[in-house]
């Protein structure tokens, strides 16, 4: 396993463009990338490890400036770790706050496709009804006895 990883490598395994990788670093979410002697961007294994972990809290709707102090803390080292434990603590009770009021939005909608089965099963749609107006008898036949079917 290499030790460092080109801005390339990066992008393709989270998905990202360089632009979105270049933005992160600018925003503070990473720390100062490395350069090869090449003077080509470089990322350590701790900078792709960090990374995983900022579109993780990215992706469930952490915003940016918390995600800044977030990876502010990681690199001040570990004398920061009860902070970093609050942080995260305090987004996951967001989070579960959000799934739950996103469950009972699932509940509300799957309530109201099984009512519109319902009705549909009850009243078929226009093109599934006979032809015929209710009260007016059977249809005449179209077709003539030995053709069609």
């Amino acid at each position: 396993m290499s030790d460092y990883f080109t801005p390339g490598q990066v992008a393709e395994r989270f998905g990202l463009t360089l632009d979105t990788l270049r933005y992160y670093e600018k925003a503070g979410l990473l720390r100062q990338v490395e350069r090869a002697p090449s003077g080509h961007r470089r990322y350590r294994t701790d900078d792709v490890e960090l990374l995983h972990l900022v579109r993780c809290l990215r992706d469930t709707d952490m915003p940016i400036a918390r995600l800044r102090d977030f990876a502010e803390l990681v690199r001040d080292g570990d004398h920061t770790i009860p902070d970093r434990l609050e942080v995260l603590q305090s987004h996951q009770h967001h989070l579960n706050a959000r799934i739950a009021e996103l469950r009972e939005r699932q509940d509300t909608i799957q309530h109201k496709i099984d009512h519109y089965l319902g009705v549909l099963a009850e009243n078929p749609a226009p093109d599934e009804r006979p032809l015929t107006p209710p009260g007016a008898g059977p249809a005449p036949e179209t077709v003539s006895a030995g053709e069609g079917n």
